[in-house]
């Protein structure tokens, strides 16, 4: 496994849409393996592969219950807000208030190629949202209603 370089904001593959994966194999799993041990070496919840610098749909996520690895995720269903501060690997000692659904319901595929479904509420929610606007070209600032510098 290999720590990668996180992109920052500026670097225009952060504005791209990422492309569905097609096929899952070996690169797949080991890009899943790389981004989840660059993930917790940043000490981050979530990581979307164009922060990688890699086009694909791919996330994962620990948001405290486990790692979480979602190929081609979709929010299939969605209730309620809720605002919350966000910051993002990307863009390190920034944050925002964002306002999110406050419950969503995700389908993608896990490193088998199996279809799964994962029903979240709370901060899994909010990085699932997170990650899932990375894939689209989306960052959290063009959503937070105030963005404010922290330590990081």
């Amino acid at each position: 496994m290999a720590i990668l370089e996180i992109k920052k904001a500026g670097d225009p593959v952060l504005k791209e849409r990422a492309q569905a994966v097609t096929k899952i194999d070996r690169k797949v799993k080991e890009l899943l393996d790389n981004m989840a041990q660059t993930m917790y070496g940043a000490e981050g919840v979530g990581l979307a592969a164009p922060q990688v610098g890699i086009l694909l749909r791919i996330v994962v996520i620990d948001a405290g219950e486990g790692l979480v690895e979602l190929i081609n995720p979709e929010i299939v269903e969605s209730d309620g807000t809720q605002v919350a501060s966000e910051g993002c690997l990307s863009i390190p000692g920034v944050y925002g208030d964002v306002e999110r659904y406050a419950d969503v319901t995700v389908e993608g595929l896990n490193r088998s190629g199996k279809k799964i479904r994962i029903a979240a509420n709370g901060l899994l929610a909010r990085a699932l949202q997170h990650e899932i606007d990375h894939l689209n070209g989306i960052l959290f600032i063009e959503r937070a209603k105030t963005v404010y510098k922290g330590n990081s």
